[in-house]
């Protein structure tokens, strides 16, 4: 049975007061409930204008963006809106507002009326969701950047979100902070059901997504698993992206003549296409 869609965009457009140019021009997306969506694009695609559109933070220029059924623009629903969509930006300095993390996670249900009881449960149950349970009564300037991150993700979702919308949030962690924050959201994705839209640029986080979405100018070039998108990579190449390396080896050989494929995203998958390519030629 298909899911239903929980995120639908129609005909979006966004120009930001001043300008000139559109920044988002006719989008039309739909995302199901429950999926992992990577939104990827270089340095004024559009992308983070995207994820504050999500949460109203902006609203549309003309056309429509549905969330959990709610129309972004009707401020009549705008609290249930903002319950039902968590936003996690890519500096969680700007996002920590206490000196206690469990004081953090709480902030937000308790600006919501949550009672104090249920913020307890609330707080205690995002933070063992995040690894982060241990480190409930540290202060936060004394986490390393990845351990920030992930209370700022347990500090959305304390507010019990049904969409989580990470807005580059890896862009200031050393690789290892980005493995945390990745495995996080990959992981409340597949074991708590919850739909996940990472918006970024670094082309490994997409990876593991169900779907992948390239913006250029505020349009969408590309739009599939990405084992499609990635192999395009001329397609790629000319709106400034670049496919993982992995990718770009195997395309490397096929230029030079040899039938490889170029869907094998992981290292274990290209070292096997190598191998493969390899026992073929008998060098192996």
């Amino acid at each position: 049975m298909p899911k239903q869609p929980i995120i639908e965009i129609e005909d979006l457009h966004f120009t930001y007061p001043g300008d000139s140019a559109e920044t988002l021009r006719g989008l039309n997306l739909s995302i199901e409930e429950g999926s992992f969506a990577a939104v990827l694009g270089h340095n004024g695609s559009g992308k983070s204008t995207l994820a504050k559109l999500l949460n109203a933070i902006l609203l549309p220029t003309s056309g429509k963006i549905y969330v959990c059924g709610r129309d972004t623009s009707d401020e009549e629903h705008l609290l249930d809106l903002r319950r039902s969509i968590g936003l996690v930006f890519q500096n969680p300095d700007n996002q920590i507002v206490a000196n206690v993390v469990e004081d953090d996670v709480a902030f937000a249900p308790e600006n919501l009326g949550v009672e104090p009881q249920e913020i307890r449960r609330r707080v205690d149950e995002a933070l063992k969701t995040v690894g982060m349970y241990e480190y409930r009564l540290h202060a936060p300037h004394l986490l390393s950047g990845g351990q920030k991150q992930r209370v700022a993700i347990a500090g959305a979702l304390a507010m019990q979100p049904r969409v989580l919308v990470l807005d580059e949030p890896t862009a200031m962690l050393d690789p290892l902070g980005r493995r945390e924050v990745i495995s996080t959201v990959t992981r409340l994705c597949r074991e708590q059901g919850m739909t996940v839209v990472l918006i970024t640029h670094h082309m490994s986080e997409c990876v593991g997504a169900d779907r992948l979405i390239a913006l250029s100018d505020g349009t969408v070039t590309a739009d599939g698993t990405p084992r499609e998108v990635f192999s395009q990579v001329e397609l790629l190449r000319g709106e400034g992206l670049t496919a993982p390396a992995t990718v770009r080896l195997l395309y490397a050989l096929r230029k030079a003549g040899f039938d490889v494929p170029l869907d094998a995203l992981s290292v274990d998958e290209c070292a096997d296409a190598v191998a493969g390519l390899l026992r073929r030629a008998g060098r192996l």
